[in-house]
C-alpha cells in the first residue's frame, strides 16, 4: 500500500469472539468490503464514518458525472463518447482503501510476522502488552494524502476499541516532543527508531495536533 501504516500487537491470539467483532465493524464502517481470509480485509471506508469533519463547501462535496474537459461540457448522444464522460478528477473521494490484515500464530503469515518483528524492542512492547505479542494487525492506507493519515489513526483507534492490545506507532525527527503528555501514550520503544506504544485515546488525541501526520 502507498499510504502510512499502523500495527497492532496482541498478546493472545484472537478469540473467534473477537475476530467475529472485528469482522462486523469493518462490515459497518466499509462501503466496500471483501475477505480475503479471516481476519484479512480489502475494503473502503468513507472518511465521515469514521468522524472525520467533511469541511468542503457543499459544491464540492456533491458528487456528479462531470464532462471531461476534453468534450467542452458537452452530453454527447453517442454512448461510445458518453463513455468517456466521468467524475471530475478534482473531486476528492473521501472513500479511503485500506487493507487490514491479522497475521502471526494460528492466523496466517508468520513469515512476515516474524520478520516485522525481529528488530523490534521485544521488552518494551512486553513490559505494555503483558507478554510478548504473538499476533498482530496492520492497518494499511491505499493513499498518501493527509486525509489519509487522520483515517487511518482513527480507523486503528476504533480497532483498538474492539480487539484490544497495543498501537504501535513510528515517529518522525522531531515528532516525539509533539507527542510528549498526549493521554494514552505507553512507552517508546529503543530500537534505533521512535516507535510509541498507545492507546486509542493517544491517537483520537494526536490526530487533533496541528501538523499530525503518520510516518509513511
Amino acid at each position: 500500500m502507498s499510504g502510512p501504516t499502523l500495527v497492532i500487537d496482541l498478546a493472545e491470539p484472537l478469540s473467534p469472539a473477537l475476530l467475529g467483532e472485528f469482522r462486523e465493524l469493518m462490515v459497518g464502517l466499509s462501503c466496500r468490503f471483501e475477505e480475503k481470509r479471516p481476519g484479512y480485509y480489502d475494503v473502503n471506508v468513507p472518511a465521515e464514518r469514521l468522524g472525520v469533519a467533511d469541511t468542503r463547501d457543499a459544491e464540492r462535496r456533491h458528487r456528479y458525472p462531470l464532462p471531461l474537459p476534453l468534450l467542452g461540457g458537452l452530453q454527447p448522444a453517442d454512448e461510445r463518447l458518453a463513455a468517456l464522460v466521468g467524475f471530475d478528477p478534482r473531486r476528492e473521494d473521501w472513500r479511503r482503501p485500506f487493507h487490514l490484515y491479522l497475521m502471526g500464530a494460528g492466523a496466517g503469515d508468520d513469515d512476515i510476522f516474524v520478520d516485522e518483528h525481529a528488530d523490534e524492542d521485544t521488552d518494551a512492547i512486553a513490559a505494555v502488552l503483558g507478554g510478548p505479542p504473538v499476533q498482530a494487525v496492520n492497518i494499511s492506507a491505499g493513499c498518501n494524502g493527509r486525509i489519509d493519515h487522520v483515517a487511518t489513526a482513527l480507523l486503528t483507534a476504533a480497532v483498538l476499541d474492539v480487539i484490544g492490545g497495543v498501537g504501535k506507532a513510528e515517529l518522525a525527527d522531531g515528532q516525539q516532543s509533539v507527542t510528549t503528555g498526549l493521554p494514552g501514550l505507553l512507552g517508546i520503544t529503543d530500537d534505533g527508531w521512535d516507535t510509541a506504544l498507545v492507546t486509542a485515546e493517544f491517537l483520537r488525541a494526536w490526530v487533533e495536533r496541528p501538523g499530525f501526520r503518520l510516518v509513511k
